[in-house]
Parts: structure tokens; sequence; C-alpha cells
């Protein structure tokens, strides 16, 4: 199950549509639900207005905004995928790794994120981290839907491989000496943040090209691992527009 607007709109609006029913609260009469409604009807998907009720058993404990579908799985995306990926891209590859990122609220925030500053595709760990559950899919408005979530088995091999193709490994850590403000971030570039609370683990620090913090005023000692992929990666995206 999905839910959310943004989140069925988007898996609707996606080349190959995965939704196979939807059911809308059945007062909710507004232009978002309009275009929920018109994009099942012209895909021939089956939809039910229903109770709220009905919704909140469907989804419990989650804010589903009157809307919930089911879908069928999205595709699971490896090492394989993240070849053909990079073998294809026409552009300067542009790419965010999450080191070990276990809450699913952190890790859609994280992929809306990377997706409006232009990276083509986020990478974590298969283990000890978040997949694509319903409520990171929900969190990250769409976004899950169109860019490309990689999970692989063996992080410090990927990075390994990363650097083989040319891509400089940028690591974000609280103790580095080099400000984000001080780092070249206009080439081939993967920017590494770690987990809440823990940062980046030591051999997967040990693979980066450089390491840098994001400089902070007031008593705060770190960000949310959403808020400072926010930071990192538009700052990288102001760089690689000059």
């Amino acid at each position: 199950m999905i839910f959310g607007l943004h989140a069925v709109q988007a898996a609707l609006e996606s080349p190959v549509s995965r939704v196979a029913e939807i059911w809308v609260a059945d007062e909710r009469h507004d232009q978002r639900v309009e275009i929920i409604y018109k994009l099942a009807g012209d895909l021939g998907i089956r939809l039910h207005k229903t109770q709220r009720q009905q919704l909140d058993d469907m989804v419990p404990e989650n804010r589903h905004q009157g809307c919930v579908a089911r879908c069928h799985p999205l595709a699971v995306l490896d090492e394989t995928d993240l070849d053909v990926l990079l073998d294809n891209l026409q552009q300067t590859p542009f790419l965010l790794i999450l080191d070990g990122v276990q809450d699913p609220h952190n890790l859609g925030a994280c992929l809306r994120t990377a997706e409006a500053a232009g990276a083509h595709a986020v990478i974590a760990p298969k283990d000890r981290a978040s997949g694509l559950t319903p409520t990171a899919i929900k969190i990250s408005s769409g976004a899950a839907e169109r860019l490309p979530f990689i999970q692989v088995t063996n992080l410090a091999r990927v990075l390994r491989d990363l650097q083989q193709r040319g891509i400089w490994l940028v690591g974000t850590s609280g103790d580095s000496e080099m400000s984000l403000y001080q780092a070249d971030l206009k080439g081939p570039l993967a920017i590494i943040l770690g987990a809440e609370g823990q940062g980046i683990r030591r051999l997967t620090r040990d693979h980066c090209d450089q390491v840098m913090h994001i400089p902070m005023q007031g008593g705060a000692e770190s960000l949310n691992v959403s808020v400072a992929a926010g930071v990192c990666l538009f700052e990288a995206d102001r760089q690689r527009r000059l």
C-alpha cells in the first residue's frame, strides 16, 4: 500500500504505472482529488469512494490525506542497475550516498531533496538501513517514483568502483577541517552522509577522497541527515551551475 495524494499521483504518472486499485475518502471533492480521478480513469484503474475510517484501518497511524492505493512493489535496483545508469549517463555524475540511514522519514526527505537538487541517484546499503517503505514513499512526495534508489550489498566495494570511474567521494563529518564551502564539488561527485547521530562509518570514511563539515553557529552540534543533505546537495548544485 502507498498513501498520500503526492505519492499516489506520482505513482499514477510514472511511465510504468504500478497502481492496481485506489480508495479515496468520500468527503474529498477538491482539485487534487479530481486529478487522481482523471489519472485513474485514463489508465482504467479501479477507484473506490469510501469512508475515512476504512482508510484509517487500511493504513493505521499514518496520515493518508484521504487517499490510499494498492500497488505493485517498486523495482528493487542494485549494483547492476547502478552500472547501467552510469554507463548511459550523458551528464557529469552527481550522486547521494546514505550510509546506514534507518529512519524512513529521513530517507523519504533525502530522496525529495536529492531529486530537487538534480542528483542522478541515491545509493544505500541493503542491511541496517531503511528501504522504500510506504512512509518513505509518502515523505518523498513522488521522488521515490522518479529518482533511482539503489540498494547495494557491499557499500565499500561500490565506493571503490565509483572511484575507478573517476567519481570523487566526499564524506561529511563534524570533526573535519575542510568546510563545505571550501570543497570543490563541480566534477563527478558522490556526497556521503551518515546515519542519524552516528555519522559515516569508519570504513566508509576511509574510502572518501575528502571529508568536509557544514559550518554551524549556535549551540547545535549536528543537523538532521535530510537537512544536511539539502545543505550539501544545493551547494554542489550551485557550484555546478557556475
